[in-house]
């Protein structure tokens, strides 16, 4: 793992960190939009750009995540870095399920399914192995649901399935 990759899973839990990141998210959307997906989070962190449909304005909305492949789905969180409400875009997956993401420059259609039970205790186990910080989240959001998604393709290009290119 990258040296700034291994900084960024340590400082990630500080309440800095979330307001900072945030700030950045219009830029990452960007450089996501322009490399196609294939860049997303500087490539610190297994990343994704999820388009959702705006559940109040039906637009197509899109926004970076950090992931963790299961099987041939992938798995995003809802943490909202610990804030108390919702981030749009699990409320917008709520809404409507069918969504896109853009991984390594793949375009692969999805739909969301929630997490719960011994499912969710699963998913949510890959989830803060790979970003430790969702504990700290989990706290801060001061008893909020935090949604687990499993998004599974519904044609081509899973993480361990066939590439498709834009």
């Amino acid at each position: 793992m990258p040296v700034l990759g291994t900084l960024t899973r340590r400082v990630g839990h500080h309440r800095w960190f979330g307001a900072a990141v945030r700030l950045l998210v219009p830029a990452d959307r960007m450089v996501g939009r322009l490399t196609r997906g294939r860049v997303v989070a500087l490539g610190l962190i297994p990343s994704l750009v999820i388009t959702t449909t705006g559940r109040r304005s039906g637009r197509p909305r899109s926004n970076p995540l950090l992931y963790v492949p299961d099987g041939d789905a992938y798995v995003v969180v809802g943490s909202n870095f610990g804030q108390a409400q919702q981030p749009g875009w699990a409320m917008n997956l709520r809404a409507d399920p069918a969504a896109e993401v853009a991984v390594k420059g793949r375009r692969v259609p999805v739909r969301a399914q929630v997490a719960t039970g011994a499912e969710r205790d699963r998913l949510w186990r890959l989830l803060v192995a790979e970003w430790p910080a969702y504990l700290a989240y989990a706290q801060r959001a001061g008893g909020r649901e935090i949604f687990v998604f499993r998004l599974e393709p519904t044609g081509r290009g899973g993480p361990g399935g066939p590439t498709t290119r834009d």
